[in-house]
């Protein structure tokens, strides 16, 4: 990012702005809720929207594990009471097993539950098309809220204000530029921040089934070194959703697969409590790389990321989305509670953001990462002892109620 050199003019249009906005995913529509909520003058800058053709009665692939915290922000922004209920699931129990037999159930295992956990839930499984809605429907209403359709060009700095060129011509001039623009941030790009990437080799395949036995609103897990990290979450009804964490070879091997194949792949972990699961139509099969994205810095010059903007974390905890919607608590807190003297963009403002985030974010980062790797391995030493750590943690209620604490947003 550089330094301003020439007169750039807000366009008339967003003339007026404390907050600009990029992307147009959940994170960033939620942040420009929350911050217009906070008394905030907020412009949303996002690629024009393409039409997307959906059965409405099919079920979305891609789906959230969402925590205690996604759901304070989301209802505090009234989305979370205008999604459709019907079409989300509470997680009552998880349940994670290690590397022995999949007949078995595998050699370790590890469970938690709602009621030890005195909550009503552990998390709630929502479709992003069912998100998405509901944060579009809020936003159509939402004062202090300016949707803009455009793509960014340009990023340029001043004393008191940042400015975004647009392809168009025009420009948004804004206190505080707010990332929400994914893992290859052009915002993080713009600005003088280091990342470490680290490409994990994986692919997460997603697609959804129905299943012979009730699920009961257990979410099921399986760590496997040879195949990666596989896992059924609970749709509403006798539905469930697979998110299977495969390395790249047998990635595009399943992806190859009919659904009805890739079910069968699956009767070896799911069938013993599952039963027999079979293809939601229309059948959709879908891919998404892994990868460890960690930039040295979630703040620059009137600079803000979030979501994915600031960090990636492999989806095995199915927190990645959940850090986004804390990451906009944070923000949201911080810049409501700054001193009248300080406009949203101040570094002093912008620092105490960094600082709500750091803890979080590198434990979740450290623990996703760290388990990947451990249960990478074949090694046999590290296996016995991978197993008898989870079947240890399992009987260790002190522990596992901190572990459930602390996914649980609370």
């Amino acid at each position: 990012m550089t330094s301003s050199t020439q007169s750039i003019t807000a366009s008339p249009a967003a003339a007026g702005t404390d907050i600009c906005i990029v992307g147009n995913g959940a994170v960033g529509k939620a942040a420009a809720l929350g911050l217009a909520q906070a008394g905030l003058r907020v412009t949303l800058l996002a690629p024009p929207a393409r039409q997307a053709v959906t059965d409405a009665a099919s079920w979305d692939v891609r789906v959230y594990a969402l925590n205690h915290t996604a759901r304070r922000l989301l209802s505090s922004v009234r989305v979370w009471e205008a999604m459709d209920a019907g079409r989300i699931a509470p997680v009552d129990n998880m349940t994670v097993f290690g590397d022995g037999a999949p007949e078995q159930g595998g050699a370790g295992s590890l469970s938690f539950d709602a009621y030890g956990a005195r909550t009503d839930a552990l998390a709630w499984i929502v479709e992003d098309r069912n998100l998405d809605a509901a944060l579009n429907a809020a936003l159509r209403f939402a004062p202090n809220v300016k949707l803009v359709q455009g793509r960014a060009a340009a990023l340029s700095v001043s004393a008191d204000a940042a400015t975004i060129a647009l392809e168009s011509g025009e420009s948004i001039a804004a206190s505080l530029v707010v990332g929400a623009d994914g893992g290859h941030s052009w915002v993080r790009g713009q600005c003088d921040i280091g990342l470490d990437y680290r490409a994990y080799g994986q692919r997460a395949i997603v697609t959804n089934f129905s299943c012979e036995k009730p699920h009961l609103g257990v979410a099921y897990q399986w760590f496997s070194p040879a195949e990666g990290v596989i896992a059924l979450l609970p749709l509403p009804g006798d539905r469930v959703s697979l998110v299977w964490s495969a390395p790249d070879v047998l990635a595009g091997q399943l992806l190859a697969l009919p659904a009805s194949e890739l079910a069968q792949r699956l009767a070896a972990w799911a069938g013993p409590v599952l039963g027999a699961l079979a293809p939601l139509q229309p059948e959709v099969v879908k891919a998404f790389p892994l990868a460890l994205i960690k930039p040295h810095a979630m703040i620059a010059e009137r600079v803000a990321l979030v979501g994915d903007a600031a960090h990636v974390v492999h989806p095995m905890a199915g927190h990645g989305m959940n850090l986004g919607f804390a990451d906009v608590s944070a923000l949201v807190d911080t810049l409501a509670a700054r001193e009248p003297q300080y406009d949203c963009g101040d570094s002093r403002v912008l620092r105490r953001y960094a600082r709500a985030r750091k803890e979080e974010v590198l434990l979740m980062q450290l623990a996703t990462d760290g388990l990947n790797r451990i249960f990478s391995s074949e090694a046999e030493p590290l296996r016995v002892a991978r197993n008898i750590g989870m079947n240890l943690v399992n009987h260790l209620p002190v522990l596992k109620r901190r572990l459930i604490a602390h996914a649980l947003g609370k």
